[in-house]
């Protein structure tokens, strides 16, 4: 992979997990007398944010496939899933064992071997 392609594939992983935690953001500052679904929803600033970050998401994603196989750039996709957990430790203070760290080390390992394995 060229270095572009890596910083290409890169940002798309981050725009996963940043997607991610804006859910989550909406989902903690939601109205509680209000259902969770329906046009109650739209209500939702956070939530049209996150709708909105996502789909810029899918945008860059489709441009991201224009230009690197996509057995080359899912795996970055599979990290920036893998990143979720972390972040979410880190912003939100959501419990993280020892063994999904060790899982996520895993991730990013085979992140490694596909990246920087030959072909």
């Amino acid at each position: 992979m060229s270095l572009a392609d890596i910083l290409l594939c890169s940002v798309f992983a981050l725009t996963l997990p940043a997607g991610q935690l804006m859910f989550k953001w909406a989902a903690l500052g939601r109205d509680v007398a209000r259902p969770v679904v329906g046009l109650a929803m739209l209500a939702n600033p956070r939530l049209m944010l996150a709708g909105v970050w996502y789909g810029f998401t899918a945008l860059f994603w489709f441009y991201v496939l224009t230009r690197v196989a996509f057995t080359r750039a899912y795996p970055f996709a599979i990290a920036g899933s893998a990143l979720v957990p972390v972040l979410a430790r880190l912003v939100f203070k959501e419990p993280l064992s020892r063994a999904m760290l060790g899982g996520y080390v895993l991730v990013f390992t085979g992140l490694a071997l596909v990246v920087w394995g030959k072909v």
